[in-house]
């Protein structure tokens, strides 16, 4: 057997982030499942774009922002749920300006609401042109996350708590997004299901 990818011992280098991650799980399912603000959760990422990050038209390629944009709202949805969680879905994603290699970007995440096992989180990219220090709002997306315990199954995320108006318009607005998935989803199913049928009876 080969020893190429494991470390001292023969141990694989992953096995150790593994076992760190299950114990994270193990302690978050331990938890008291009380309220948190969306405030106690909410992080900002910052990066400076160069050359290593553009596109063929010289822009910063929509693939990085995708990265960032995950990389915040897990951490927001991790910090709130208090162990590992896993992206489920990017339910919208929103260019509205291009940002420029030299620009500053800043990924503004915060959890707007969850459901049993569910988060969603907003995320709000903005990039700052340095020499005026002008900053515009390029990207906007929800992501929704599932937490995990230590066997890699759902578990108990707590409640929302807002405390302000308008983080209590982000969770209307959230629960609103999420009648919309489960009525999407519902209609593929039945739509799906009888395509199925039809292709039965047919035979």
């Amino acid at each position: 057997m080969s020893d190429i990818g494991t470390g001292a011992g023969g141990a694989r280098p992953l096995d150790g982030l593994r076992q760190q991650v299950r114990e994270a799980a193990r302690a978050a399912t331990a938890q008291e499942l009380a309220a948190k603000p969306p405030s106690a959760s909410t992080v900002t990422l910052s990066q400076l774009m160069d050359l290593s990050h553009a596109n063929f038209m010289g822009n910063v390629h929509g693939g990085e922002i995708m990265k960032l944009i995950d990389t915040a709202a897990g951490i927001a949805a991790s910090r709130h749920a208090g162990g590992p969680v896993v992206t489920v879905s990017l339910d919208e994603l929103t260019f509205l300006h291009p940002v420029h290699v030299g620009n500053v970007v800043f990924v503004h995440a915060s959890v707007n609401d969850v459901g049993r096992t569910s988060l969603e989180v907003g995320v709000r990219v903005e990039a700052e042109d340095l020499a005026s220090a002008e900053r515009t709002h390029t990207s906007s997306a929800y992501l929704v996350f599932v937490a995990l315990d230590e066997h890699s199954q759902p578990r108990p995320v707590p409640p929302l708590a807002p405390k302000t108006e308008t983080e209590r318009r982000r969770q209307g607005e959230a629960k609103i997004r999420r009648e919309h998935r489960l009525t999407r989803a519902e209609a593929i199913r039945k739509g799906r299901d009888k395509e199925t049928r039809d292709r039965e009876t047919q035979v």
